[in-house]
């Protein structure tokens, strides 16, 4: 298992694009409910600045790059930026979850 953080800010003019394009993502997955995949996204307060945490079961097939809707929200990410997305790997210490 895998899991990654991703951090950027978008232009201002741009954000609501973010924002509909990432909910195209999640409306592909709600569809397709791939296997192996976690997935969730968030705006912050200030409106420009997203984060997306993913567990990826099988990184080298990432169920995430074979959905049409997220590739195409990957294909303008470098235009919608003020701030270049940065990935990081992150250790899981424990977690907690009630349904």
């Amino acid at each position: 298992m895998k899991q990654i953080m991703i951090r950027y800010t978008v232009r201002q003019e741009r954000a609501d694009e973010n924002t509909r394009l990432i909910e195209d993502v999640f409306e592909s997955l709600r569809r397709g409910a791939p296997r192996g995949l976690t997935y969730a996204s968030y705006r912050l307060d200030d409106g420009v600045t997203f984060v997306h945490v993913a567990s990826i079961s099988d990184p080298d097939n990432n169920p995430l790059r074979h959905l049409a809707a997220f590739q195409s929200f990957t294909a303008g990410i470098g235009d919608r930026c003020d701030a270049a997305p940065v990935t990081t790997i992150l250790h899981e210490v424990g977690s907690y979850s009630h349904p």
